[in-house]
């Protein structure tokens, strides 16, 4: 085995992407990821439960930052605003060298049922933090769930146009862009 290196977690993660992508999912063992970055199937196993879960790493770190973020937004913010710093700080957490290997993920993601369930059931958990925490802070239910909801879609839409050629724009840009478009589609509802 090599020597120890840093960012373990982040080397095994794209060198599953990488894989996956070459490979194929299913045809790409833990065994084959970690020995692509020089560490053991145990380092592996450190870090993630599975192959699969190395893709949807970060999940629980996303939503302490969601809910963190709703409890420190000001008082006199309304729920969308709340929603909104929330996301736009969760967005400050991906940095531009991430955008060209969360396109490969995402495509990886998008190539394989399991992991399509996976990535509906990730976003809903970051949803289901947002409302939670929205709920915290003595929001109606109704109120807090429907802006939660729109925060995690504007969200995801911004991951969307993120990962897509021609969008060079940092991720915390797009996500006040698409904020403000659903802001203004809502209100368009009267």
């Amino acid at each position: 085995m090599a020597r120890w290196e840093p960012n373990t977690r982040l080397r095994l993660i794209d060198a599953a992407v990488e894989l996956f992508a070459e490979n194929g999912y299913e045809a790409t063992t833990v065994a084959q990821i970690a020995a692509h970055v020089g560490v053991s199937k145990m380092t592996f196993f450190r870090h993630f439960p599975d192959k699969r879960e190395v893709l949807f790493a970060g999940q629980e770190e996303q939503v302490k930052m969601l809910h963190d973020a709703v409890a420190a937004a000001p008082a006199s913010a309304t729920p969308f605003e709340t929603v909104a710093a929330a996301v736009v700080e969760l967005a400050a957490y991906f940095p531009p060298e991430r955008r060209e290997p969360s396109a490969r993920l995402h495509a990886v993601v998008a190539s394989h049922e399991d992991l399509r369930e996976r990535s509906a059931f990730k976003h809903a958990r970051l949803a289901q933090a947002l409302e939670q925490a929205l709920i915290e802070r003595a929001v109606p239910a109704a109120t807090a769930g429907l802006a939660a909801d729109l925060g995690a879609r504007a969200l995801r839409e911004a991951f969307v146009r993120w990962r897509s050629p021609g969008y060079a724009t940092d991720l915390t840009v797009l996500a006040r862009e698409t904020l403000d478009e659903f802001h203004e589609a809502v209100d368009l509802l009267g």
